[in-house]
């Protein structure tokens, strides 16, 4: 096996699993908000642009990695027409509310040494 085809295929392993954790994060908690529509739907546009590049190679491990990653992007732009318009679940407004109560714990803290001189 060429040395070249062997770190294509090892290179795309590992872009793929980087990929994975965040798409199964996504899935997972269904919480869509931390990405934006624009590039979700640039992203796309990019990997269709992208194939007219990639159909022109040779066959090898660049489409394996650029098909996975039009599927995901795909998936994920659908994904956030699903998911981010939902009410927010209870487990997302405890978290929040726990974050308000925590910034507010550091705020009597923080408001406390400064009356006492610390």
């Amino acid at each position: 096996m060429e040395i070249q085809l062997l770190a294509g295929s090892l290179s795309s392993m590992i872009f793929a699993m980087g990929t994975l954790n965040m798409v199964y994060k996504a899935w997972r908690t269904k919480d869509m908000q931390s990405y934006s529509l624009t590039m979700l739907i640039l992203n796309n546009i990019g990997n269709l642009v992208y194939w007219i590049y990639v159909m022109s190679l040779p066959l090898g491990p660049i489409h394996v990695l650029h098909g996975f990653y039009t599927v995901t992007t795909l998936l994920m732009l659908v994904w956030w027409f699903m998911y981010n318009h939902r009410p927010q679940t209870t487990r997302h407004i405890t978290q929040t509310v726990q974050r308000i109560m925590d910034s507010q714990t550091m705020r009597r803290v923080t408001d406390t040494m400064e009356v006492q001189g610390v």
